[in-house]
C-alpha cells in the first residue's frame, strides 16, 4: 500500500516529521556525541524532504525552500569535510529561515481560508512546533554569543543544548515556565518574554481563525439548505 501525501493529509506528515526532529535532540543523553550529531543532520534532512513533499502545493514557497535545503546540505558537507566549526551556526541560520518559510506556507493554507477540518487542526500544531524550534535557534544563538545568558544551561555545542533549549522555548512559548531553566541577562529575557506574548497570541489567532472559518462554514452549509 503506497501512502501518497496530498492536501487533505500533507499536515500530518509536517507535523510527523517535526516530532521526530524534536525526539532526535532529546537523545543527547544517551547517544554518543558523533552518532548524535549523525542523527540530528539525518533527521533534518528527513524533515526538510517531508516538509517539502508536503508544502508543495504552495508554489509561492516552495523554490525558497528548495533553494534552502541545497545551501543547507553544502554547508554541512563542506563543516564536515573541512571541520569548519563556523558554518554549524550557518546551518542553524539556514534551519531558522527554512522553518521560517514552513511556517509562512503553513499558514497561509490554512489561517482564515478554506474549510475546517482535521487536517488544518493537525496543521495548526505543525505552525506551533516550528514556533518552539525557531525560538530554540534563537537560544542557540544566544547563548553561543553571552553563555552566561541562561542559568541551567552549560556552554557546549550547540547540538548537545538543543535538546534543553527546545524544552525551555516550549515551556516558555506555553506560558507554563518551570523555573529551573532561566534568563539572566537583559537580551535573554526580551527573547524570552517576547516568546510568550508570541504564544498567546498564536492560540488566540489560532481559535480566531477556526471559529470565523467554521461559522461562515455553517452560514454556507445554511444558505445551501435554505436555497
Amino acid at each position: 500500500m503506497t501512502i501518497k501525501i496530498n492536501q487533505q493529509n500533507n499536515f500530518f506528515f509536517t507535523t510527523a516529521a517535526l516530532i521526530a526532529l524534536l525526539i532526535s535532540a532529546s537523545l543527547v543523553q544517551v547517544v554518543p556525541e558523533g552518532i548524535l550529531e549523525f542523527i540530528i543532520e539525518g533527521l533534518t534532512v528527513v524533515t526538510f524532504i517531508v516538509c517539502i513533499l508536503s508544502l508543495r502545493f504552495d508554489k509561492t514557497w516552495y523554490r525558497f525552500m528548495v533553494g534552502l535545503i541545497f545551501c543547507w546540505l553544502a554547508a554541512t558537507l563542506v563543516r564536515n569535510i573541512f571541520n569548519i566549526v563556523i558554518l554549524d551556526y550557518l546551518t542553524l541560520v539556514l534551519m531558522f529561515a527554512f522553518f521560517g518559510g514552513a511556517f509562512r506556507s503553513i499558514a497561509r493554507q490554512i489561517l482564515f481560508v478554506g474549510k475546517v477540518d482535521t487536517n488544518k487542526v493537525i496543521g495548526s500544531i505543525a505552525l506551533f512546533l516550528l514556533m518552539g524550534l525557531m525560538w530554540s535557534i534563537i537560544y542557540i544563538f544566544i547563548v553561543a554569543i553571552s553563555p552566561e545568558s541562561f542559568v541551567g544551561i552549560d556552554a557546549r555545542p550547540w547540538k548537545e543544548n538543543w535538546s534543553q533549549l527546545a524544552y525551555f522555548s516550549f515551556v516558555t512559548l506555553t506560558t507554563l515556565g518551570y523555573g529551573d531553566i532561566s534568563p539572566q541577562t537583559p537580551f535573554a529575557q526580551v527573547a524570552v518574554y517576547m516568546e510568550a506574548i508570541a504564544g498567546v497570541f498564536y492560540m488566540a489567532m489560532v481559535v480566531a481563525s477556526l471559529v470565523s472559518v467554521g461559522l461562515a462554514q455553517t452560514q454556507n452549509d445554511q444558505r445551501t439548505l435554505n436555497g
